[in-house]
């Protein structure tokens, strides 16, 4: 009689539990609404424009936001060479002189996205381009079937043709509509830059 009453319970309990964990499972919808989702991005801290020395890059500050809003797993692009972050002016003339050779710097780590459906693509705005290591990355997969959502920090020129460039190298992908925040906005106001990562995500239906 006592195994019967405690054969019940066990019962009882597991069908508490399963139901519990389907309740979290389905109640995470912006992780649903996009399938596995990854935010990779390329910041730089140091000496930048019209922020003057700072200790976290302004793509990092977005990309987390992102991250946090989406549920998204992180990851960030570095080289294996670092850029000078002690003085502006010749971190733009390296990115330059790279962007006339159409230059492919080396990174210190990758990342399979096999698994991810949807991936953020993040970096700053460097002479009206994606810095050369974000071509290192893009080339370096295969994106068919994947959706690659950019986002970038600028100090005026906005995305410029990024996305259009991001299609071009990324055959077989989505492209969707892609966010441009100022650096000065992510740096000094970040409740607004949040909101514009929420109003964004929004249109998105992210």
């Amino acid at each position: 009689m006592n195994l019967k009453k405690t054969l019940i319970g066990l019962g009882i309990i597991a069908c508490l539990a399963g139901s519990l964990f389907a309740q979290n499972k389905t109640s995470n919808s912006k992780e649903t609404k996009m399938g596995k989702s990854l935010v990779v991005y390329f910041s730089l801290a140091g000496d930048q424009y019209n922020v003057g020395i700072i200790k976290e890059g302004n793509t990092s500050i977005i990309a987390k936001f992102i991250a946090e809003e989406t549920g998204s797993e992180l990851f960030e692009l570095e080289t294996q060479k670092p850029y000078p972050t002690d003085s502006y002016s010749r971190l733009t003339q390296i990115a330059k002189d790279e962007q006339n050779k159409k230059a492919r710097p080396a990174l210190k780590a990758d990342i399979d996205i096999t698994a991810y459906d949807a991936i953020f693509i993040g970096y700053p705005n460097w002479w009206g381009d994606m810095p050369m290591p974000l071509y290192t990355f893009l080339e370096a997969h295969d994106w068919k079937g994947k959706t690659i959502i950019p986002f970038c920090t600028h100090e005026g020129s906005g995305l410029s043709g990024t996305e259009s460039r991001i299609r071009s190298t990324c055959k077989g992908a989505t492209v969707e509509k892609g966010l441009a925040v100022q650096g000065k906005v992510a740096q000094t106001n970040r409740s607004a830059a949040k909101k514009a990562v929420q109003d964004w995500l929004a249109k998105l239906g992210k």
